[in-house]
């Protein structure tokens, strides 16, 4: 039977089971960052760069590095995911202190821009809410236990 044939026969919108709570969590997020992704993209933002703004706004100006142990990144993953915003002109940084240390912030611009996705990312916390019922608070309580185990 050729493989098109076989491909055609399978059910590919079952997910495959697991054990391992690092797969699942993974499998998780993934589709979780599509349904805010979906919502969010009428404003032109990704989840993770208004998840990132908005964690930047109530951090107000940071070093990258306090602001990398305070949002859980790494600071070169930070640094990578920050380049885009800062080039639409959302975030802006400057020299600290020192050369090695650098200060960022949102921009006026990059406030207006979450005001305009504010909508469509109470629309996606919404579902996400809905589809897991009145005891949603349960899995933040159990998230939070896990960031609790960072090092």
């Amino acid at each position: 039977m050729p493989i098109d044939a076989i491909a055609d026969r399978c059910n590919y919108t079952l997910m495959l089971s697991t054990l391992c709570a690092c797969n699942k969590l993974r499998r998780s997020a993934r589709i979780v960052s599509a349904l805010y992704d979906e919502a969010l993209a009428p404003s032109g933002l990704t989840v993770a760069q208004f998840s990132l703004l908005r964690m930047l706004q109530r951090a107000g100006p940071s070093s990258l590095s306090e602001f990398a142990e305070a949002s859980g990144y790494d600071r070169t993953t930070l640094n990578r995911t920050l380049a885009p915003l800062e080039a639409k002109g959302l975030v802006e940084s400057k020299p600290g202190k020192d050369r090695r240390s650098r200060i960022v912030a949102i921009t006026g611009e990059a406030t207006q821009a979450m005001r305009r996705a504010q909508p469509h990312w109470e629309e996606a916390q919404a579902r996400i809410e809905a589809a897991l019922g009145p005891d949603h608070g349960k899995l933040f309580e159990m998230l939070d236990r896990i960031e609790e185990m960072r090092a």
